[in-house]
């Protein structure tokens, strides 16, 4: 029997616990065996360290593809010079004006030569100075025949006037406005009358020869 004082002791066995409150009050006369204690479970085995796998060699990379050469750099250019630029022009320069002129004199009118001596042999020497040496002969005749060296002569039939007997006798003023009176203007109309009609005063006294006048 358990004395009064083992009553809790008993009732906290741990086989009072197992079996419940029903066995509380149960007491067995078999020994009391403590139950067995449970082992503890034995470690897991520590997990086998696998041996590390051998190190591949690292597979050969590929040489890196050859980098196209860097194109050759062109030499410098030089820069481009400006073009040169035309000399500027001096602007152009009005052309000098010619110093104005004074305005031109009229030449002196010659002034009418006047026979001092009028009488035939004066008019004949007056003449000869006025007449080609080579042609004198021949106007001396034609004169001569014409007028006698008579500067106012008259030839009543026609009217012809003069040394050279001028028909008209008006026709004397291409020679001069005083051709009535002038025996100098007289010689001059004459003289370029037969170079004219005739060719020189040779002429003019050879056709007087044939048909005495001219």
């Amino acid at each position: 029997m358990a004395a009064a004082g083992d009553t809790g002791k008993l009732e906290n066995a741990p086989y009072l616990q197992q079996h419940g409150t029903q066995h509380a009050n149960t007491l067995s006369t078999a020994p009391y065996h403590a139950p067995a204690q449970a082992k503890p479970a034995a470690p897991a085995a520590a997990p086998q360290q696998q041996a590390p796998a051998p190190q591949q060699a690292p597979a050969p990379q590929p040489a890196p593809a050859p980098q196209p050469a860097a194109p050759a750099q062109p030499a410098p250019q030089p820069a481009p010079q400006p073009a040169p630029q035309p000399a500027p022009q001096p602007a152009p320069q009005p052309a000098p004006q010619p110093a104005p002129q004074p305005a031109p004199q009229p030449a002196p009118q010659p002034v009418a030569q006047v026979a001092t001596d009028t009488s035939p042999s004066g008019l004949r020497a007056l003449a000869q100075s006025m007449v080609p040496a080579n042609q004198w002969a021949s106007f001396n005749q034609v004169v001569s025949d014409e007028s006698s060296w008579n500067y106012l002569a008259v030839n009543p039939s026609s009217g012809s006037y003069g040394l050279g007997q001028a028909l008209p006798a008006s026709k004397m003023a291409s020679a001069g406005a005083d051709w009535r009176t002038n025996p100098v203007t007289q010689i001059k109309w004459t003289l370029n009358y037969m170079n004219e009609r005739y060719g020189s005063p040779n002429g003019a006294w050879t056709w007087w020869q044939a048909h005495h006048w001219y």
